[in-house]
């Protein structure tokens, strides 16, 4: 089973109690973890797990890598949340699917997972994760 397109339900009731920071500057950090493809992640998980993260050579390294926060915004009447683009350079990796979490403290509490739809493959070459264009009907994170 492929991890799930899901912002996660856990996330969503955090957010109503003030348990993320997006903000550029001053917000928290989350990083964006990678997944074989027997992980089974979805709406349903809570925190960032290493289990079925892949095993890779080159830059990855477990619990992935920090993303670079782009400040939340507006798009008419929904909110938008953007990271700029992740690369690992000269890497080998095979990945089905990721996971962004939030780092702060111990808890590393899950905001959203991905399924690629197929295995991404990068051998002792770049992998990228390139974002949507943030818009109200694009953006990798929208509150509408």
């Amino acid at each position: 089973m492929a991890n799930a397109n899901a912002i996660c339900s856990s996330f969503k009731q955090e957010l109503l109690v003030g348990g993320h920071n997006f903000t550029l500057t001053t917000g928290d950090v989350f990083n964006l973890a990678l997944y074989n493809s027997t992980a089974a992640y979805g709406a349903a998980t809570t925190v960032y797990s290493s289990t079925n993260e892949v095993a890779a050579t080159g830059t990855y390294t477990t619990g992935g890598k920090p993303l670079t926060n782009v400040t939340p915004s507006l798009d008419t009447t929904t909110a938008i949340v953007d990271f700029q683009d992740l690369t690992w350079a000269a890497s080998t990796i095979t990945a089905r699917g990721a996971m962004i979490y939030n780092t702060r403290g111990a808890a590393n509490k899950s905001v959203m997972t991905m399924d690629f739809g197929s295995d991404k493959i990068s051998s002792a070459g770049d992998f990228t994760i390139q974002f949507p264009a943030a818009a109200a009907a694009t953006a990798i994170i929208r509150v509408a």
